[in-house]
């Protein structure tokens, strides 16, 4: 049958707005957005109360309202708060261990775990931190491997007292593989655990896809790798105030343990399950 009221001369309109409608996007970390008003361009590192915190590829961070005014690969996007996992089971920690509801820390163990550096402990802290709490476990850093001999002698571990250090760069042939060893037959050695991941630095140990990188970058021989790393990813670097930044950065892109490389995760289960082993 013939429309007897012919065609809608607006339904074409060439004058009509044709910018498309924007849809909701929920807020994740790692999420690329550009501010429509602004132009400032970076990925969401950082999420609370209402706000996001962006970070574009020179490091520098702004900080943002969630809702309308934002493009993703040029479509407008309305930013939501982030999307709450579905309960289909037992909440998950960090770390992927099952959530203990309203579990008080343990006092803390005679035990220990040591880690390298500063960098290594807010990691470990950062994903297996509600586990460490559990077991009483307590984890602290000793700036460095030269002096571990010395360290594990004063701490003098026995029965019932065990010593995890976790070492960086743990390789065949390594000054920290000679370490580990002198450590090992050294006294204490049956009630302590040496072990390391290959990496140069904890940096290393979260994916690099985290920081947008299909590998993170090579470092000539001779040049601070850490100052390396950030000159190659255009990040500042002229101080230690630079380098802690830097390191924030990293650090808060990481979600949990899916975002670290499995051979830091092992080692770091291994010392965990080392310094909680019951006294026989």
């Amino acid at each position: 049958m013939a429309d007897r009221y012919g065609t809608d001369i607006l339904a074409d309109n060439p004058h009509r707005s044709r910018r498309p409608r924007s849809t909701e996007q929920p807020v994740e970390i790692g999420l690329v957005v550009e501010d429509a008003q602004t132009g400032f361009v970076g990925a969401v590192v950082r999420v609370e109360y209402g706000r996001i915190r962006l970070e574009d590829r020179h490091g520098r961070t702004k900080p943002f309202p969630v809702g309308p005014g934002y493009l993703i690969d040029g479509k407008p996007v309305i930013l939501t708060a982030p999307k709450k996992a579905a309960s289909v089971g037992p909440g998950r920690t960090a770390s992927g261990s099952v959530a203990v509801a309203g579990a008080r820390a343990k006092v803390a163990l005679a035990s220990r775990i040591y880690v390298e550096g500063r960098h290594d402990a807010e990691l470990v802290e950062q994903v297996w931190g509600d586990d460490l709490r559990i077991e009483g476990v307590v984890v602290e850093y000793l700036g460095g491997a030269d002096d571990l001999a010395a360290i594990v002698a004063d701490f003098r571990p026995g029965p019932g007292r065990r010593l995890g250090v976790l070492l960086d760069h743990l390789v065949a042939g390594s000054k920290e593989a000679r370490i580990a060893q002198s450590v090992r037959s050294g006294p204490g050695g049956d009630h302590t655990l040496v072990v390391g991941h290959p990496f140069i630095d904890i940096w290393q140990a979260v994916k690099p896809g985290r920081i947008g990188r299909a590998a993170w970058p090579t470092v000539p021989k001779g040049q601070d790798w850490k100052h390396g790393v950030c000159a190659a990813l255009g990040w500042k670097h002229r101080d230690q105030a630079d380098i802690g930044a830097a390191w924030q950065q990293i650090r808060g892109r990481v979600r949990d343990w899916t975002d670290l490389e499995p051979e830091l995760i092992g080692r770091v289960e291994e010392l965990i399950d080392f310094v909680t082993q019951p006294t026989p």
